[in-house]
């Protein structure tokens, strides 16, 4: 993105509503949290009708107010329903809008796939209108007020087909998925329960078990955190209910991922004991070792097996410097991959890590510096 594009907020509805949805007929969302208040506002801003439907009136009133889409009436024949409900309960929600709804196209976005698939098989559902779907998406905060249309942009959305799925069926929940700007990925459902457990559900237990040992630290110790905690907590406020739920229902594919960490952090902290002992600095090192190899396979932008290199300025504390840098970034014609922003309580300056191609770091930081920016090593 350039500088202006990160400086310009949640996405604008009227760059999204220049390109037609695939999605015709209307799309029908029912749980209308974070997410499904999040597809109702993308899916508005392409001129799709959205109807919304929640079990907690309140909650449907205020996704209305906030613009996801209007409330359900007489006559509604939506082509695609969207189900955002609770793990616990999306298999009785989705049989029973199939049930209602027999000309339309049933999806949902739970983060776990084979519980609600085996559901419905025991209960005797015909599933051909159903394709389960998860988008990578989300934010620590959840409800309808942090819903933003441009929530799902460049995530991977999961789609898990069966061998019974129609071919119309899935081009709709397909459609679906790139109008919200998503890369569609294909998976069964059992490939998508191991690899979210690999990827999304291990690591946010393992930020709550660190940010637990926050919670007893003291004062000054927290003083000192800087943006590597930061980060590596960032998901650690999580809502504690829904995660119940979650790692339960994938708990046989957690559990496993779980025990290797286990089995690595006893290795470590088993040569932490006497690093002296003959070969415990390089248990430690290949322990470090092996995670650069881990964190060197993570895609980049947008899913892009691409790497970008950091470029951190370091700002004034006062107001309008973030702005300037973003404005001269891009009178410079810099494409910025990333941004993050570091300030420690009390310090009088900030640090902007910005993410550039490689091939235009140098320029940029030559640049940057004759304009009276001060760059940091990293």
């Amino acid at each position: 993105m350039t500088a202006e594009t990160a400086a310009s907020g949640p996405a604008a509805s009227g760059a999204s509503a220049a390109v037609p949805a695939r999605v015709q007929g209307s799309v029908r969302i029912v749980g209308v949290g974070l997410l499904g208040a999040s597809i109702g506002l993308a899916m508005r801003a392409k001129g799709v009708d959205v109807i919304l439907s929640d079990a907690s009136p309140s909650q449907q009133r205020l996704a209305v107010d906030y613009g996801a889409g209007r409330p359900p009436a007489d006559g509604d024949d939506p082509s695609i329903i969207v189900i955002c409900v609770p793990p616990d309960v999306t298999a009785a929600v989705i049989e029973a809008e199939l049930e209602r709804y027999p000309d339309a196209v049933v999806t949902d976005v739970a983060s776990v796939k084979l519980e609600p698939y085996r559901a419905l098989l025991a209960r005797g559902v015909d599933i051909t209108r159903y394709i389960g779907s998860h988008p990578l998406a989300g934010r620590e905060r959840g409800g309808a007020i942090s819903a933003r249309a441009d929530l799902f942009l460049g995530r991977p959305w999961v789609i898990c087909r069966d061998a019974e799925t129609p071919p119309w069926a899935l081009a709709l929940v397909e459609g679906l998925a790139l109008d919200l700007g998503t890369i569609p990925l294909e998976m069964t459902p059992e490939e998508h329960d191991r690899s979210v457990a690999l990827v999304s559900h291990t690591p946010q237990m393992v930020a709550s078990l660190l940010a637990k040992q926050l919670s007893a630290a003291s004062d000054n110790a927290i003083d000192l955190a800087g943006q590597g905690l930061r980060d590596t907590v960032r998901i650690a406020s999580s809502a504690p209910e829904l995660w119940v739920q979650i790692l339960s229902a994938n708990h046989a594919e957690v559990v496993p991922v779980l025990e290797r960490l286990q089995a690595d952090l006893a290795e470590v902290i088993e040569a932490l004991r006497d690093p002296e002992q003959p070969g415990a600095r390089r248990r430690i090192a290949d322990a470090i070792a092996e995670g650069n190899v881990g964190v060197a396979r993570l895609p980049g932008k947008h899913g892009q097996n691409q790497r970008f290199a950091s470029i951190v300025v370091l700002l004034d504390d006062r107001p309008g410097q973030l702005g300037l840098l973003l404005t001269e970034l891009g009178e410079l014609g810099v494409n910025m991959e990333d941004l993050r922003l570091e300030h420690s309580p009390g310090a009088n300056i900030g640090l902007a890590e910005i993410s550039v191609v490689p091939e235009v770091k140098q320029r940029t930081v030559t640049d940057l510096e004759t304009r009276g920016w001060r760059i940091a090593e990293v």
